[in-house]
């Protein structure tokens, strides 16, 4: 039978996809009880998915694809793995101990419309007016659920400041996919999700261990070991690996349009989990960027 005939297993697949990484932001607060700093719970994360990755990498290597990269192009990868992969995590994580995670994933949505701004700046693509409207919008709603937090949840200069991180986290890593749809070509997906994630972990380990003693590992309450493994599995590795198949059965346009579930289940999850509040304001910022985004991913030029 033809996959192109699953068309409901392949929707399956992207939304579990979508929820399991909606539950990132749930178990980084989570772990945050526990006074646990930003630069420690990644340091774990990674510890935890290395050897996946590290997995993914051998599996690669044995596909036998040609590599025609360029010295130039070793030196790009390195630095997107280093600033895009583990800065754009320390930048959410550490915006993370001070925004709702709703409001979280709501700023982080914003990366598609980011893409379309850099393409613009240094690809000199033109911006088109369904995705002018695509942005007014999506900006208009991160606005208000911004404003539902700083009025309802938290302080206004906490928010702010935490938003601000997030929202730089949601750029850096804008600036990822751009320069990654470059290398990928030449890489090969598999050889260049392990080998730009292993470095983020290095990168991870090398921040870590200037600011903290490898020694306060072995100290952590068990929750914390427990969350972070569960981090690595369930919010990064499986979420690839069922996106990639659900795009292989779909298509992306498809699975992009599914995948806006993502700030919808954070929302839910948050509520249930972590008990933040839902109210209409939240909803209707949250509605208005999830179609702003589909309003760029659907774009068929």
């Amino acid at each position: 039978m033809k996959e192109s005939t699953h068309p409901y297993y392949g929707a399956m697949l992207v939304l579990l996809s979508s929820v399991a990484f909606s539950s990132k932001a749930i178990m980084v607060k989570l772990a945050y009880v526990y006074h646990i700093d930003a630069a420690t719970l990644i340091a774990l994360r990674m510890l935890f998915a290395i050897p996946f990755f590290a997995g993914l990498g051998w599996w690669a290597m044995r596909q036998g694809m040609p590599v025609t990269m360029t010295g130039k192009d070793w030196m790009t990868l390195a630095l997107l793995a280093v600033v895009g992969g583990y800065g754009s995590m320390w930048l959410n994580f550490e915006g993370l101990r001070y925004v709702s995670a709703g409001l979280e994933r709501v700023i982080l949505f914003l990366y598609p419309t980011l893409v379309v701004v850099m393409s613009a700046v240094f690809l000199k693509h033109q911006i088109t007016r369904r995705e002018w409207f695509a942005m007014v919008i999506s900006y208009v709603g991160v606005v208000l659920v911004v404003w539902h937090d700083v009025e309802f949840v938290t302080g206004s200069t906490e928010t702010l400041y935490g938003a601000w991180l997030v929202l730089l986290s949601a750029i850096v890593y804008a600036g990822y996919l751009l320069v990654s749809g470059q290398l990928i070509p030449k890489l090969g997906a598999g050889r260049f999700t392990a080998l730009t994630m292993s470095l983020a972990a290095f990168a991870s380990a090398c921040h870590f261990g200037v600011s903290e003693s490898w020694h306060g590992l072995e100290n952590l309450p068990r929750a914390v070991y427990v969350l972070a493994f569960l981090m690595a599995l369930i919010a990064t590795v499986l979420p690839s690996i069922l996106m990639n198949l659900g795009i292989h059965q779909l298509g992306s346009r498809k699975a992009s349009l599914i995948s806006a579930i993502g700030p919808v289940s954070t929302i839910v999850l948050a509520y249930l989990f972590l008990g933040e509040s839902v109210s209409l304001i939240q909803g209707l910022g949250t509605a208005l960027v999830l179609t702003g985004v589909m309003v760029v991913s659907l774009d068929k030029r």
